[in-house]
């Protein structure tokens, strides 16, 4: 049976640090990174008479939310930056993959009792 792809233990430790490193190094500029999520809605005015309330609604209207924000921490994101901020969440998902991936070498090395 054939070990399964996380499994570090028949990985030697000099691999183990210098896949650590190539992964470290793949970090390179977190400053434009965002963790969370986007969501679009549509909104309604509640004007007599508006077409958005027999219609679509208004919008849609992007939202951010942090993914350490409590109830009610959306933060509206203008059109012009929607763009950004989907790329600055793409880097976010980028790094913690990566970090995760660094942890997990981590746990294998102070298994061993080797953490370097």
């Amino acid at each position: 049976m054939t070990a399964h792809k996380n499994d570090l233990s028949g990985v030697t430790t000099k691999a183990l640090l210098a896949r650590r490193r190539r992964l470290a190094a793949r970090l390179g500029d977190v400053e434009q990174m965002l963790i969370g999520s986007l969501m679009e809605q549509t909104r309604r005015c509640g004007k007599p008479g508006c077409g958005c309330a027999e219609g679509a609604g208004h919008g849609p209207y992007v939202y951010f939310t942090p993914k350490t924000a409590g109830r009610g921490r959306s933060k509206y994101v203008p059109s012009n930056l929607v763009a950004a901020v989907r790329t600055r969440l793409t880097r976010g998902e980028e790094v913690a993959e990566v970090l995760s991936g660094i942890s997990a070498i981590n746990t294998e090395l102070l298994t061993r009792r080797e953490l370097g």
